[in-house]
């Protein structure tokens, strides 16, 4: 009989929050027919996108509702309320779920409130004949339950009601899918114009200025080359120092946009070569990729290699994952694992650091582009950092061998 009751009590609280919305819903829906009135008199339609949001927190509290009683939750699909206001308007009109979480509101004020009195009508009857039940016959309470059934049929029709059809869940879906292709591209376009900027400052400064220098040199030593030979061939010594000084600039720069090394000896091997220049003692990983390094040990040098574009980002992460490692964690071992999956490329990057590194936008310019690289490629980045150690990088790169 206790546990009976507590029980149906904890249906009762469950029914009375349902009150409780049925009774904003009824709110709502005066605020809904005076945002219906001043959108169709053009005075504030911009007061729609935001009674739209306002209803989806109140059906979203009951999808929480109805999933923290059944177990189970409650799927919801929307498409993005974003963008300028004539665009928001035509959004939140034409979204199947504001008709459907509408229709939840109406249905709501009806069968909230409609349990909740029933509810409470039911208990003092089912306290007295589970009362005269349990204890003269020694059964199990029957009245009582019936509060939970009523519980359990006001979560049934929110779940019908909120739970999106199949071709709203797919409009929703691909909606969400072209915000983040935005994004991503938004962000690849960000990247490229930094990469752009940054290779134009290294030509400025190194290689233009060098290249400026050498001309002048060599202007130089023509000038004296009759009169005074030897200041001449001085000249064109510093020159030719100046010429390979350049040569190594413009390497570096073409490092920075396709490192050669990944031509020549793989993603693996450039890995590796990342590894043994670190400065860190780095353990590196290959599962079911291509190894071209040089050396005694080859690993599946028949298997295929990830596109270009793929082995460039992997390579790239790796190398800024080493250079942070090296820099700032005061680490001084890491690990670098490379696994070929069936759909996809992963690369791991592991410190026994300080820990500590900051996830996001927020985090240092290094981790931004990392994030935007492989973001352009639908990939996805995955960064732990705790105070005290260690910090991991996982990215997972979509590509087809």
């Amino acid at each position: 009989m206790r546990d009976a009751i507590k029980e149906s009590g904890r249906a009762s609280l469950h029914l009375l929050s349902g009150a409780a919305i049925a009774i904003l819903c009824y709110l709502m829906a005066g605020v809904a027919l005076f945002t219906a009135f001043l959108t169709v008199t053009v005075i504030g339609a911009g007061v729609l996108p935001e009674s739209v949001l306002l209803l989806r927190r109140l059906a979203g509290w009951e999808r929480r509702r109805t999933a923290a009683w059944t177990g189970t939750p409650v799927p919801e699909a929307y498409l993005p309320l974003e963008g300028p206001l004539p665009a928001r308007v035509r959004t939140a009109v034409a979204d199947p779920g504001t008709g459907r979480d509408l229709i939840w509101a109406a249905a709501q004020l009806l069968y909230g409130l409609g349990v909740w009195f029933a509810s409470l009508v039911l208990w003092a009857p089912a306290l007295l004949v589970d009362g005269v039940v349990t204890g003269l016959a020694g059964r199990r309470p029957l009245a009582l339950p019936l509060i939970g059934r009523l519980a359990d049929l006001g979560a049934e029709w929110s779940r019908a009601l909120l739970t999106p059809t199949p071709s709203a869940a797919r409009a929703a879906a691909l909606a969400a899918r072209v915000e983040e292709l935005t994004a991503t591209r938004a962000g690849a376009i960000a990247a490229h114009g930094a990469e752009l900027r940054r290779i134009e400052r290294d030509l400025h400064d190194g290689t233009q200025a060098r290249l400026v220098a050498l001309s002048m040199r060599i202007g130089l030593a023509k000038r004296v080359y009759d009169s005074d030979p030897v200041t001449a061939r001085k000249l064109l010594d510093d020159a030719q120092t100046q010429a390979e000084e350049a040569l190594a600039e413009l390497r570096h720069v073409v490092r920075g946009i396709h490192p050669p090394i990944l031509t020549d000896r793989g993603l693996t091997g450039a890995v590796r070569a990342l590894a043994a220049s670190s400065g860190l003692e780095v353990e590196v990983s290959v599962t079911g990729l291509a190894d071209h390094s040089p050396g005694d040990r080859p690993e599946r040098p028949d298997a295929p290699r990830a596109p270009a574009a793929v082995e460039a980002a992997a390579y790239f992460v790796v190398a800024e994952a080493l250079t942070n490692a090296a820099k700032h964690s005061g680490a001084t071992r890491a690990s670098v694992a490379l696994t070929r999956e069936p759909t996809a490329l992963r690369a791991r990057v592991a410190d026994e650091g300080r820990g500590g590194a900051e996830a996001g936008e927020s985090g240092g310019s290094g981790l931004v582009g990392m994030r935007r690289r492989v973001a352009a490629l639908d990939g996805t980045v995955r960064l732990t950092s705790p105070e005290g150690g260690p910090t991991v990088i996982e990215v997972e790169l979509p590509c087809v061998w």
